[in-house]
């Protein structure tokens, strides 16, 4: 359940329509998914939000597309964003993403969680040998 109306017609709203074009373009895609028609109700906060998406998950860069969903994939999982843990699995997928891989993901995912609650748990100091400041 959503916290406010999706607008029926965002692309009236001409900030809206180019932004929506823009995510169409990158995207070769028509399908505009449900988190851009719900940014839509703030034209400001859609055009800053695509802006850096579109910076970060679609512009080359060290990262290849594919690492990049399935650590937007772990990130949203440790958020509890159902949401986000869908669409980028979805592309994932649509990247390359397997199912033996997806299995791995969600091993390390798992792991992760585990030894950050036991370290947490137990305040185990971090070795100076992983400090930047104590490194030779």
């Amino acid at each position: 359940m959503s916290t406010i109306a999706k607008n029926q017609s965002p692309e009236s709203d001409p900030r809206v329509k180019v932004v929506f074009d823009d995510i169409r373009t990158t995207r070769k895609s028509d399908f505009i998914n449900n988190m851009w028609h719900y940014l839509a109700f703030d034209p400001g906060l859609l055009e800053d939000t695509w802006a850096e998406v579109k910076a970060v998950m679609a512009t080359p860069s060290a990262l290849d597309p594919l690492t990049k969903e399935m650590l937007y994939i772990a990130v949203s999982v440790t958020n509890g964003c159902g949401y986000c843990a869908h669409s980028h699995t979805a592309a994932a997928r649509a990247k390359g993403m397997t199912a033996e891989k997806h299995a791995d993901l969600l091993r390390v995912i798992s792991l992760a969680g585990k030894t950050n609650q036991l370290a947490t748990a137990l305040q185990v100091p971090v070795d100076p040998a992983f400090d930047a400041d104590h490194r030779p």
